[in-house]
């Protein structure tokens, strides 16, 4: 058994490949999880009533994608957590998924000891951002929860494009001037208790 003492719960494994999804489950099984298998997307989303606690989804399904699926479990109530799989993924579905709440993405090939890591990892990571907003509401000023988010979104949308504005701007489909907009405004709230900080050293001029 490679994944700590921690509850697992009921686990929905959506993987077509039958030998790898076969090792997740023995692994998930003996660990004291529920599991429950899926090798497509119609399967998958049969399977989220009830709830699981865990998602580990490959990205690419014969039937369509781990998208629908992710996005259906956004509407289940408790959430479940959520772990992508996949042997290639672009800049633009990496970003999807992390929309969707995916906590963590995983390269194929991977061993069972870094899927179990990973899954320790997510399951102690802290509250998603949806539930720390809803936990914000009435308790921080909307306009302050608004900057938080725009900044939390550009912020991951620039390190997904390597700092491209214009990537960014894609990703989150807005203007380039939008991302210029937020950025400098970001940077200007960063600056301004330095800037008051600071006292203003003025030179005389000799005559």
């Amino acid at each position: 058994m490679l994944i700590g003492p921690r509850e697992l719960g009921r686990v929905l494994i959506v993987e077509d490949n039958v030998p790898l999804r076969t090792a997740i489950a023995a692994l998930l099984r003996d660990s004291g999880a529920e599991v429950l298998e899926a090798g497509t997307e119609r399967d998958a989303i049969a399977l989220l009533n009830p709830p699981p606690d865990l998602i580990i989804c490959d990205v690419y399904l014969p039937d369509g994608s781990a998208l629908k699926i992710l996005e259906t479990a956004l509407h289940l109530s408790p959430e479940p957590v959520k772990i992508a799989v996949s042997g290639h993924a672009s800049a633009e579905e990496a970003f999807q998924l992390a929309k969707l709440g995916v906590l963590a993405y995983l390269a194929k090939p991977f061993s069972l000891a870094e899927l179990s890591g990973t899954i320790e990892r997510v399951l102690e990571a802290p509250p998603d951002i949806d539930t720390m907003l809803r936990a914000s509401v009435g308790q921080v000023p909307m306009r302050e929860l608004q900057q938080r988010v725009r900044k939390v979104m550009v912020g991951q949308a620039l390190a997904l494009t390597r700092g491209s504005r214009s990537g960014a701007a894609r990703l989150l489909d807005v203007s380039r001037q939008a991302i210029q907009q937020i950025t400098r405004g970001n940077r200007e709230r960063a600056a301004a208790p330095n800037s008051a900080e600071r006292p203003r050293v003025t030179r005389s001029r000799s005559s």
